[in-house]
């Protein structure tokens, strides 16, 4: 008997791209439309539950902190069955102003600055990386091994 690697559901690679307009409602519509994607893909609980998480703060940071008059951000979500992740990628058209998750001096006493955080302490990996010609794209990955072990 051959172990075998633990398959994800629809062995194909699944790709999702839209652009949302800068605002509030496009961040909210980025999440709604990520967690449809996700559940028609077949993937767990737990990795669509962490996954409408980062998208929710992703969006959120790009309607607000890396808006720019008239520019819209993309949500790109990607299953790479071959690597076991899903990547979920927002850009925007802010290139100059990179997000760390840094805290504040006092971070009980702020009211915004957690989101990266966040994004940190759901997603296996993160980064950030230029998005031509002006912005940058800030992703977040999640390992999505079948069966999803982090439950």
């Amino acid at each position: 008997m051959t172990p075998t690697t633990p398959q994800l559901p629809n062995a194909a690679a699944h790709s999702f791209s839209q652009l949302l307009s800068s605002t509030r409602r496009g961040a909210r519509l980025a999440r709604l439309l990520a967690v449809g994607e996700l559940h028609a893909w077949g993937l767990s609980p737990n990795v669509i539950e962490r996954a409408e998480h980062i998208v929710a703060e992703l969006a959120a940071n790009a309607a607000v902190h890396g808006r720019v008059r008239g520019r819209s951000f993309r949500l790109v979500l990607r299953v790479d069955t071959t690597a076991g992740t899903l990547r979920v990628a927002v850009s925007d058209a802010r290139g100059d102003r990179l997000p760390a998750p840094a805290p504040t001096a006092r971070p009980e006493e702020a009211e915004s600055g957690r989101g990266l955080l966040l994004v940190a302490a759901l997603a296996d990996r993160w980064n950030t990386e230029p998005y031509p010609p002006s912005g940058k794209t800030v992703w977040a990955e999640l390992d999505v091994v079948a069966p999803d072990l982090r439950e």
